[in-house]
């Protein structure tokens, strides 16, 4: 069976391939892409793979994209950090998904399927508009729920500059410079908050578009970002995350 991968996070798509691998080892992951671009590249110039796993969110636009770009006839496993609501929702569809970061035992059941539809030559049809029609339905968060001293308020998303990790403890900083403490993990956070908006640049940091007031090259191919309100700490744009970075600020 050959298997390409859809994936813009490097240490997600390196550690999908490997789980392929050690639950499969007859399998063969032929090829890994990062964007849209290169998936429909891809796609066009080689043979259709049997299997592919595909990441909802890429760094250039939803992978649905390549259903319309270009032909795809192999069956999709999408992997995704959307929420168990949804999750079950596209599964009713008779779409396989997979909730990041995946289970080995989720894998294996994934796995067991396809091998089902494809040994009775029935692979299940990716209901894409219907998928689409979820996406769309998806709420992203307008507001947090926040402590200021004794009390609880709220926090409007449209004022949080951004988003970062302080020894366990995430906080949202709002435009003016004040800190808030947010009862959520920087993962949970990329999926409540709108992609078009927010992007993780490393594992401390969740900025908005408009808190970027200079970008400079930085070493080993990273990015140095100046942010407004300032950091008290340089924030740098991991090397892994550089290319979706520039994908994301040219959407």
């Amino acid at each position: 069976m050959k298997i390409l991968i859809v994936e813009d996070e490097a240490p997600a798509s390196k550690r999908l391939a490997a789980l392929i691998k050690k639950e499969r080892p007859q399998y063969e992951v032929v090829g890994i892409v990062d964007s849209v671009e290169s998936g429909v590249s891809w796609l066009e110039s080689h043979p259709q793979p049997d299997l592919i796993f595909m990441d909802i969110q890429l760094a250039d636009g939803l992978s649905f994209d390549i259903f319309n770009k270009t032909t795809l006839t192999a069956p999709v496993i999408f992997t995704t950090a959307y929420d168990q609501y949804t999750l079950k929702a596209f599964k009713v569809n008779s779409v396989d998904y997979l909730l990041k970061p995946i289970d080995p035992d989720e894998l294996e059941k994934a796995l067991n399927k396809f091998e089902t539809f494809f040994k009775n030559q029935t692979p299940p049809p990716a209901n894409i508009d219907k998928v689409l029609e979820l996406l769309a339905d998806k709420d992203y968060k307008t507001r947090f729920l926040v402590k200021t001293g004794a009390n609880l308020s709220y926090l409007p998303v449209i004022e949080i500059a951004y988003f970062y990790s302080d020894q366990g403890t995430v906080i949202a900083l709002n435009k003016k410079g004040r800190r808030f403490i947010v009862d959520y993990t920087l993962d949970q956070l990329e999926t409540h908050l709108r992609p078009q908006d927010f992007f993780r640049i490393n594992r401390k940091f969740i900025i908005h578009i408009s808190s970027i007031k200079k970008i400079a090259p930085w070493f080993n191919s990273r990015l140095k970002l100046d942010l407004s309100p300032a950091t008290e700490t340089e924030v740098i744009v991991s090397r892994e995350r550089v290319q979706s970075f520039k994908a994301w600020l040219d959407h």
